[in-house]
């Protein structure tokens, strides 16, 4: 399709992570930049050299007014765009170019094709969905839209985050295979609307959305616009019980494990000692945590409803 020359003009913010998809995130980015402006649209570049430069950098053009701001990576990127759309109702677009892409996978929209992702800013339709809340110890909000992990898999990620090599899903792999001779389940404390949980758990998972780290489908039963989070537990297992589940994750057969409990609510506080939790893939924050949805904070640009 050849950029729609009669569009209405927007002012675009375009945020690139130079990184992503193996690091062809810059060629992407020149390319949808280049991409948007023939179909008339005035695009700003505010890439910058680190995640909160781009940021700043963001906040001041979105200040000074924005129509669109469009993110090029992966749910990293997705988790930055989150944030400011929430904090400021920026509509967002969202050009998936990583190597998990859950976030846009999980919307339905195009994933590794930079070309009808940017075509989206002028024939796309408005959605509103979902994003979840955590306001910290110092009043200050922060979001994710997708699935907050707080257990082994926030432990393999703490681990892998110390290595410089190698980089992407090895690292993690490499990770896994260190931490699971080692680990023990989890003291948990979880609060769902109120109800206090106590268990020992291997994992806990927050999802607004079904998947996370490429495909896991944690919560397969979660929409990003229904108002709720689903709460994943995954009981105290041994580990070689955990070797036969963990795989099952992929296609979200593991729901029917008997240790497995899914749990919905508005509301939900996790507490246990140690742990950092991981939210669209970035670290978040340590816990003790809460986390609320807000529903309809987030509007992105999505395919048209056929």
């Amino acid at each position: 399709m050849s950029p729609n020359t009669s569009t209405v003009k927007k002012r675009i913010g375009l945020v690139v992570n130079p990184t992503s998809g193996k690091n062809r995130g810059m060629a992407l980015g020149i390319e949808v930049a280049q991409r948007m402006r023939a179909a008339g649209h005035e695009v700003l570049d505010l890439s910058d050299e680190s995640y909160a430069a781009a940021r700043d950098r963001a906040l001041g053009a979105i200040a000074q007014g924005l129509d669109v701001l469009a993110v090029v990576g992966g749910d990293g990127m997705v988790h930055l765009g989150v944030d400011l759309a929430a904090e400021t109702k920026t509509t967002l677009a969202i050009i998936a170019a990583g190597t998990g892409n859950d976030v846009a996978r999980g919307l339905g929209l195009p994933v590794h094709d930079p070309v009808r992702a940017a075509d989206l800013v002028s024939t796309g339709t408005p959605r509103t969905i979902d994003a979840i809340r955590h306001v910290d110890a110092h009043g200050d909000r922060h979001w994710f839209v997708g699935v907050l992990g707080a257990g082994f898999d926030s432990v393999v990620n703490e681990r892998a985050n110390t290595w410089p090599w190698p980089k992407g899903n090895m690292r993690y792999n490499l990770a896994i295979l260190r931490e699971l001779p080692l680990f023990k389940a989890i003291p948990y404390v979880v609060t769902i609307d109120g109800v206090r949980h106590e268990t020992r758990a291997m994992l806990v998972a927050v999802g607004n959305g079904p998947s996370y780290g490429g495909g896991m489908q944690v919560l397969p039963d979660a929409k990003f616009d229904d108002g709720l989070l689903d709460v994943l537990i995954l009981h105290e297992i041994s580990t070689l019980e955990f070797l036969k589940v963990f795989p099952k994750v992929f296609k979200g057969a593991h729901v029917t494990h008997p240790a497995v409990e899914i749990i919905r609510g508005v509301s939900v506080t996790l507490e246990a000692a140690g742990i950092v939790s991981y939210a669209d893939g970035e670290r978040f924050a340590p816990l003790p945590i809460t986390v609320e949805v807000v529903p309809g904070a987030v509007t992105v640009l999505a395919p048209a409803a056929t």
